[in-house]
């Protein structure tokens, strides 16, 4: 067991029979009243994101969580099929586990989160940034400048990306998987 003082992003809860990773936390201290720790807290099961507020001393259950590096083989209609780079052993993962999935190419290497209690696979996560190929986009039209414009584009996963107008079909982009942005062009 552990209290709010032990909080740090990234670490796994149990919180409302529910597993929940934290994204960010801030403790407040206000001038009146009694210290807090305000959380940002997203399901591990769902993926969904919460904003809860825990007051300073409770009791949090932490749940001890490994994270294994994994290669994204393919998917099919029962769902993600994972390598682990160490075993070569393979697993398969439900849709609902795998977080911007979309964003995913074979041969991508993830990190799965593998609860250490039941050797259960949690959730997996990309890389804060991945590489991708730009199949399609509308050619950008000169002199349309003002306010940074955007256009969408995709790119060879499926999946639809904001990017600036001098992007072009067949360019390498990096793109931010937090944020589902453009990132940068690759040389």
């Amino acid at each position: 067991m552990a209290t709010t003082a032990d909080i740090k992003n990234g670490m796994v809860i149990k919180y409302n029979d529910d597993l929940y990773s934290i994204v960010e936390f801030l403790h407040v201290k206000p001038g009146k009243g009694p210290a807090f720790v305000r959380t940002k807290l997203r399901s591990l099961t769902s993926g969904k994101v919460i904003d809860n507020t825990f007051n300073s001393g409770v009791t949090i259950y932490p749940v001890r969580v490994e994270r294994r590096k994994f290669q994204f083989i393919y998917k099919d209609e029962y769902g993600f099929n994972f390598m682990d780079n160490e075993s070569f052993e393979q697993i398969l993962l439900n849709e609902n586990l795998v977080v911007m999935a979309d964003l995913m190419k074979e041969g991508q290497e993830v990190e799965i989160l593998i609860n250490t209690e039941n050797d259960e696979a949690i959730s997996c996560e990309l890389p804060p940034f991945v590489e991708l190929k730009v199949t399609y986009t509308e050619p950008g039209v000169r002199g349309d400048t003002a306010n940074s414009p955007k256009k969408p584009a995709t790119v060879e996963t499926g999946a639809t990306i904001t990017v600036p107008i001098f992007i072009e079909q067949d360019e390498v982009i990096k793109v931010d998987t937090r944020t589902y942005a453009y990132a940068e062009r690759v040389k």
